[in-house]
């Protein structure tokens, strides 16, 4: 049962459900407004004819990192449009508050000076995460120290100046699960951070289950299309403040354009999002039983991301698909296969990669919308192109599916 089931997103004395909360969040003013579209504000600055009143906003927002009241000061602090984008992706999460960001990893980068910037550098993570995310935090570019381990070594890894754990459930690429509410247990105090870009707020509200933060490559699912690029960190009003001093000090706001689209991307984001794990769901069991396929991966929570290792060489399968797309990223209306080890992980050491699960024969594809008997075809017929089935004496015994 997924999130949009089981749970109701609030707003204040009225509970709705998830699929009414996307349609509508962010947009409650609209029709007082003389509105039925959301309006798209591309000013970069707003005039002022009250040089000590902006002069007082502008100290009140350094002190706190508050929204001003009123209109904005100037774009990189912030926007009109945004703003109805947060407040949307905060409803649809269950927190107070949402930050934007002009990409996931500008996201995340901004999560990470901001507890530095308490003192706190240490981070506690588990892999697998997405691969910019795990060389952000091995290469410590933002002075950051990672200390990797699994769910169970949490407790015993957390340190006087750790400042986050961090988790990403589904996995990337190999959707591996963590128990979210037993992880939020072992943090303790420290808090939370969990990429759920691949769940959604469909499938799982981790704020819920204890944890503090809500990362999303808004890019993903939230945008839905393939013509978007955004990150956003869903959390409480305290840090969320925080968040937005940084931002607005390092420059990586989210464009109004690109919020006006996330936020009708949020709209459909519950039915794309059913729809497309029905497909993903239809196809796993497929690839489950293919003798040219040696395991599948799919999420006990479900969603639209299938994982798989092939027998023969996966690049032949990349390039023998003509249906669906072979390029990174994923989330969009169409689907999308890639090669982690040659693609998204590739900036991951080998040995870390591998001890992960990212296997050099793993394949990731993203299911879109189409029609699963036309995304079955192209993947046998590319399944079938070179890679034929296991040969006797070839890469080892198939493991057991995760297809649940």
């Amino acid at each position: 049962m997924d999130a949009m089931d089981r749970t109701a997103a609030t707003v204040p004395g009225t509970p709705r459900a998830l699929a009414t909360e996307a349609v509508h969040a962010g947009r409650e003013d609209l029709a007082a407004l003389g509105l039925h579209a959301v309006p798209l504000d591309l000013s970069t600055t707003y005039p002022s004819y009250n040089a000590r009143a902006e002069a007082a906003r502008i100290d009140a927002f350094a002190a706190t990192g508050a929204r001003p009241d009123g209109p904005p000061v100037y774009a990189r602090l912030d926007n009109p449009t945004t703003a109805r984008f947060e407040t949307a992706l905060a409803r649809l999460e269950g927190t107070e508050a949402a930050v934007a960001f002009a990409s996931g990893m500008a996201a995340l980068t901004a999560v990470l000076l901001a507890r530095a910037g308490a003192g706190l550098r240490h981070v506690v993570a588990v892999r697998p995460l997405y691969g910019c995310s795990d060389h952000l935090l091995t290469a410590g570019l933002l002075g950051t120290e990672v200390t990797w381990t699994d769910p169970a070594g949490i407790a015993d890894a957390i340190r006087s100046d750790t400042g986050l754990v961090m988790v990403e459930t589904p996995a990337n690429p190999t959707l591996a699960e963590v128990d979210i509410r037993a992880v939020a247990r072992a943090c303790g105090s420290v808090p939370l951070l969990v990429d759920s870009t691949f769940a959604t707020p469909v499938l799982q509200r981790p704020v819920e289950h204890g944890a503090r933060i809500v990362l999303h490559s808004a890019t993903k699912y939230l945008g839905g299309h393939g013509d978007v690029l955004g990150g956003v960190v869903a959390c409480d009003e305290e840090f969320a403040g925080t968040l937005r001093q940084v931002r607005f000090a390092t420059g990586g706001v989210l464009h109004p354009m690109a919020a006006y689209l996330l936020l009708r991307g949020l709209s459909t984001l519950p039915v794309r999002v059913r729809a497309a794990s029905a497909s993903a769901a239809d196809l796993a069991r497929r690839l489950a039983v293919d003798p040219r396929v040696a395991r599948v991966h799919y999420p006990e929570i479900g969603g639209a991301m299938v994982s798989f290792e092939v027998y023969g060489d996966p690049h032949d399968v990349i390039a023998g698909v003509r249906l669906i797309t072979p390029a990174v990223s994923l989330g969009s209306v169409d689907t999308l296969i890639q090669h982690p080890a040659s693609i998204s992980h590739r900036i991951v050491e080998e040995g870390d990669r591998r001890a992960a699960g990212v296997s050099d024969r793993l394949l990731r594809m993203s299911v879109g919308l189409e029609d699963v008997e036309d995304l079955w075809r192209d993947l046998t017929e590319a399944l079938s192109a070179r890679t034929g089935r296991r040969a006797a004496g070839g890469i080892g015994r198939p493991g057991r599916s995760a297809v649940r």
